[in-house]
């Protein structure tokens, strides 16, 4: 007599087996994404905090609640002087500067 098959023996092992190569093929198609997501997260801090603070004149408080993410921000620093905020997310940090009234806000390069 036989045995039975790999797949009838442990198909949820079969199954898991599968979805994890069906993940791997679509994370090497959107590795440029993948790779750009890191960034995303502390520069849209930093930058729509800028507009809303220094843009928008509205309170630092307000301000903070509106850029709040589900993904935590490890650093946040907004320098009232200087018109400057630095926000850390996922290892990366980025910065936007206030420019004047008619210019707004730009991400520091």
């Amino acid at each position: 007599m036989s045995r039975p098959s790999l797949v009838l023996r442990h198909p949820w092992l079969c199954l898991l087996l599968v979805g994890l190569l069906a993940l791997a093929a679509w994370a090497w198609q959107q590795r440029v994404a993948l790779q750009a997501f890191p960034d995303i997260l502390g520069a849209y801090t930093a930058k729509e905090y800028c507009s809303c603070r220094y843009v928008m004149g509205n309170p630092a408080d307000y301000c903070r609640a509106y850029v709040r993410q589900y993904l935590p921000i490890s650093d946040f620093n907004d320098d009232s002087q200087a018109r400057r905020v630095t926000a850390s997310a996922l290892g990366r940090t980025h910065g936007a500067s206030w420019l004047g009234p008619r210019e707004g806000c730009r991400l520091d390069p």
